[in-house]
């Protein structure tokens, strides 16, 4: 099971786009296994394959916080044919992902945080006018949210000369990152989705809801 979700030396785990690339090139492997299925597990469920847990390259366990993801994990698994496709399984992807950065929780935050310097929603447009009302529309509530709620007060700047943000905004958005593996996890692929760590931080929070987040992330046109 290992080598279907290994990862390069020195890549990050997190990155869904170079996986994406790299599970192109790789051969896929003939399906090995009768059935997945959910077992209970110390902190949540384990996938299980004929009885077996899952285990990711690292080795160690993939403990799934929710049932209800674990059976979408386990259905994914259940899914495949005559041979497997990573492709076709995201959150298979993803629970590998968090096992293997459980141990380094802090340093997948402190990756997320060096967006605050220079996030999107920092950069506007300066024309045409309806992009930038665009923008504004869809972005302002964002900032307004962390500086109401989060007292991260940041700067805007014309276009992509860089304005350096007030220490005091960073600090106070990245208190509010969550703690656990599974929701770091997802807070640095959003963010390195769409380019906003303040976008993710509006997801994590509800401000945001998906498609609100992907539709003006990453893509300032605002098309989906």
């Amino acid at each position: 099971m290992r080598e279907l979700f290994d990862e390069p030396a020195g890549q990050s785990p997190l990155d869904p786009q170079e996986a994406v690339r790299r599970h192109t090139r790789t051969p896929r492997r003939k399906r090995f296994y009768t059935s997945a299925d959910v077992a209970d597990a110390d902190g949540g469920f384990s996938i299980t394959l004929d009885g077996k847990q899952v285990r990711p390259p690292s080795g160690k366990p993939i403990v799934v916080p929710t049932r209800a993801i674990a059976d979408a994990v386990a259905a994914e698994w259940n899914a495949q044919g005559e041979t497997i496709d990573p492709l076709t399984m995201p959150l298979t992807r993803f629970a590998n992902s968090v096992a293997e950065v459980t141990d380094r929780v802090d340093a997948v935050a402190e990756d997320v945080e060096k967006y605050l310097g220079s996030d999107l929603l920092f950069y506007r447009a300066g024309h045409p006018e309806a992009l930038v009302a665009r923008e504004a529309a869809h972005w302002d509530p964002v900032l307004t949210w962390a500086a109401n709620e989060l007292g991260a007060h940041f700067i805007l700047s014309e276009g992509i000369v860089h304005a350096a943000q007030p220490p005091q905004a960073i600090s106070a958005a990245r208190g509010v990152f969550p703690a656990d593996p599974w929701s770091v996890a997802a807070l640095h692929v959003v963010t390195t989705l769409t380019g906003s760590a303040l976008l993710a931080l509006a997801l994590l929070h509800g401000v945001r809801d998906p498609d609100q987040v992907f539709r003006w992330g990453g893509d300032k046109s605002g098309k989906a």
